[in-house]
C-alpha cells in the first residue's frame, strides 16, 4: 500500500506547536551564529567571517521552510459557513 505523501506529517514536527517550538530553536541559532559573524568581523578575520556566513545560511532556510508550514497550515483550514 503506498503511503500519501501530501498528509500532514506526525511525529514532533507535525502539530502546530512543535511547528512553533522548531521554529523558535531556528530563531535562536540564527541568533548566536549571528553574534558569531558580528565576532568574526570584529577580529577582523576574513576566514572565520565566511565559515559563520556559510554556517547561518542554512539556519535561516531551515526558519523560513518551517514559517511557511505555518503558514500553510493557517491557510488550509477551511473556514466556517
Amino acid at each position: 500500500m503506498a503511503k500519501n505523501r501530501s498528509a500532514p506529517a506526525k511525529g514532533p514536527r507535525g502539530g502546530k506547536a512543535g511547528l512553533v517550538l522548531s521554529l523558535g530553536s531556528s530563531v535562536l541559532a540564527v541568533i548566536r551564529a549571528s553574534k558569531q559573524v558580528r565576532r568574526a568581523k570584529g577580529a577582523h578575520d576574513k576566514l572565520n567571517t565566511a565559515d559563520a556566513v556559510a554556517g547561518l545560511l542554512p539556519l535561516i532556510t531551515s526558519a523560513a521552510l518551517v514559517l511557511r508550514q505555518l503558514r500553510g497550515r493557517r491557510q488550509e483550514k477551511p473556514e466556517a459557513a
